[in-house]
């Protein structure tokens, strides 16, 4: 059965950082699971934080203008060809690591059989995998529009601005319904010192749950491309322990 991770937020808040962190602290845990990291942001900016320019996404398949890699298998079902045609459009990252692109997705009221075939490729692809990292767009409402799936845990990257923590707190309203009774709540992301005490007096006043925080760094704020930090892996392993998510490799 897969664990299943949802990263949401407002674009620019970090997102494909942590996730990125959760992905290097899953790998170093659990080496021998299988991981799959799902792009649901319309920037597909997880890919190219690996170096990769990934045209070939699950909207080229629902739209007809993906160019496959090998020819098209004939005899095949809609549904196997749909199957099929998100085997191939995977990209492996390493032996226990791959990616997939979905970029636009379709109105989940659509009633054209291409939805549906695409929610059951998609499910049955997710439930492959150990665990799978959603780097979604901004709540849970797009990817529940691409795939119905049960996700363990939602995360809300805020920043620390009373704005952005309000932000914050309606997409988790929001969010809630799609998230199926999995962990929920809010990371807030380039912290700095002179920001606790503005932090933890709005938190009062909001009722959120706060699962952690990671510092502000000057090496992310120059924006290198990798989207790579230890100091944030290291934040994400000091909450890690509060978030229903194994803790050890059995």
């Amino acid at each position: 059965m897969s664990i299943k991770i949802a990263i949401t937020g407002k674009s620019g808040n970090g997102k494909t950082t942590i996730t990125k962190a959760f992905l290097n602290i899953i790998q170093e845990n659990f080496p021998d699971k299988s991981i799959l990291l799902f792009d649901n942001d319309l920037t597909g900016e997880l890919g190219h934080s690996f170096g990769l320019d990934i045209r070939n996404t699950i909207y080229g398949i629902r739209s007809g203008k993906h160019e496959y890699k090998t020819g098209i298998p004939q005899g095949m079902t809609k549904h196997e060809y749909v199957e099929w045609a998100i085997e191939d459009i995977l990209v492996n990252l390493n032996d226990n690591v791959d990616i997939i692109v979905s970029w636009f997705v379709g109105a989940k009221d659509c009633r054209c059989p291409i939805t549906g075939q695409i929610n059951d490729a998609c499910q049955k692809l997710i439930e492959r995998y150990d665990f799978v990292l959603f780097d979604c767009e901004f709540d849970l409402k797009y990817l529940n529009q691409l795939v119905d799936t049960d996700i363990d845990l939602t995360l809300v990257i805020a920043n620390p601005t009373i704005d952005s923590l309000h932000l914050a707190k309606r997409i988790t309203e929001f969010s809630a319904k799609y998230a199926a009774g999995g962990q929920m709540g809010v990371i807030i992301n380039k912290v700095k010192d002179e920001n606790i005490n503005l932090i933890a007096e709005e938190l009062k006043n909001a009722d959120v749950d706060v699962l952690g925080t990671i510092p502000f760094t000057n090496e992310l704020a120059s924006g290198p491309l990798d989207r790579s930090s230890q100091i944030v892996n290291d934040a994400v392993k000091q909450f890690y322990f509060r978030l229903n998510l194994p803790q050890e490799n059995r």
